[in-house]
């Protein structure tokens, strides 16, 4: 996003709520680093740790200005794209606040450390000092000191920020795919207990109102409850037995169904919409699609904080259409996906299409329970 002005000046002068707010903290630890190792350098140049702090107080501001002016102007250029724009910047600075640095040391850190010493020793003398200030200014080795002392600091903090915001925007990427991805499960089953609730009233089922009661505590907890990065797996479970009851009303006679569920109270807290749409790919390519004898078996338990879901189904005699069958997938594909940028290295997911029917087994770490 680019940094527009009113950010620009939020920036510079930070408000109420940024100084209550751990961030300033943040701020007051960031400054002390440099602070502390400014000072032992300092420190054991004028083999005087007094001296060396009041220098480094009285440079501080120019470093602290650079800073603030590479990461407020250069460093949203650069993320923005405009690189030309944020090299030619960043140089623009760089020179300005060695000229900066300079002129701190001509007409304030210098003159301090002379009047410092000269107050224990009238005859204490410096060279540098005995020039006027536009030779002092203009000293090659001086000037290329400035520069090198006002980047040192200066560009470890850059080189922080720049991670810092790397680690952000890529968190933000993140949290956008998952947003989407969870998107596209919302309308899905939404659409599909409609579609199933549609199919029970055209026969006036004395069980509609049930249906539509389970029906409403699952469409709450996807539109609203689903909205957090984890949910207890108890709520998940309460979902998903509710959606399995509508469908067994569905089917009724026509499907041989086995649930077994082994949960304790408490096992932890999961992703929301993980188990919903393998379930009902199931029954979708289990029962919707199968001629004769549909079964389905599902398993859930928890061992060693590992919840684990094993589903098979009956799978029809005759191949279905092949856009039906990828259209049937999305939802599995989606799950894949989900798992991978939410538990990278804490989940297992495998299927085995077989002739006659189909396997799948999801493996997730569970998440403690806030306490």
């Amino acid at each position: 996003m680019a940094i527009t002005r009113k950010n620009y000046v939020c920036n510079m002068f930070p408000s109420r709520h940024y100084l209550k707010s751990g961030r300033f903290l943040t701020g007051l630890l960031f400054w002390a680093f440099p602070c502390i190792m400014l000072t032992y350098i300092y420190g054991t140049a004028f083999d005087n740790y007094e001296l060396g702090i009041v220098v480094v107080l009285l440079l501080l501001p120019v470093h602290i200005c650079y800073y603030y002016l590479l990461t407020n102007l250069v460093m949203p250029s650069f993320f923005n794209g405009k690189y030309l724009r944020s090299v030619l910047t960043g140089i623009t600075i760089i020179a300005a606040m060695a000229l900066l640095y300079r002129l701190n040391e001509i007409f304030i850190s210098d003159p301090y450390i002379a009047w410092y010493y000269t107050r224990t020793n009238p005859k204490w003398s410096w060279e540098k000092l005995e020039k006027d200030y536009w030779h002092q200014l203009i000293s090659k080795g001086d000037f290329v000191n400035a520069v090198e002392r006002s980047n040192v600091v200066v560009w470890i903090g850059v080189t922080l920020k720049m991670f810092a915001l790397w680690h952000e925007r890529k968190n933000a990427i993140l949290q956008a795919e998952l947003n989407f991805l969870k998107g596209q499960l919302h309308p899905h089953f939404l659409f599909n207990s409609l579609n199933n609730l549609y199919a029970l009233s055209l026969n006036n089922a004395p069980q509609t109102p049930g249906i539509i009661l389970g029906l409403s505590n699952i469409l709450r907890y996807v539109i609203y409850e689903c909205t957090a990065d984890r949910v207890s797996l108890e709520r998940d479970i309460e979902v998903l037995k509710d959606y399995i009851k509508l469908e067994q009303l569905r089917y009724e006679e026509r499907l041989d169904l086995n649930v077994n569920i082994l949960v304790p109270p408490g096992a932890g807290q999961i992703a929301p919409l993980l188990m919903l749409p393998l379930v009902e790919n199931a029954f979708k390519h289990g029962v919707g699609e199968t001629v004769d004898q549909p079964w389905i078996n599902i398993e859930v338990q928890v061992v060693k904080s590992e919840l684990r879901l094993k589903i098979s189904n009956s799978k029809p005699l005759h191949p279905v259409n092949t856009s039906e069958k990828q259209g049937g997938k999305i939802g599995l594909t989606n799950v894949q996906h989900r798992l991978k940028l939410l538990y990278p290295d804490a989940h297992a997911l495998t299927w085995y299409d077989e002739d006659d029917c189909f396997i799948l087994e999801m493996m997730v770490k569970l998440t403690a329970n806030n306490n």
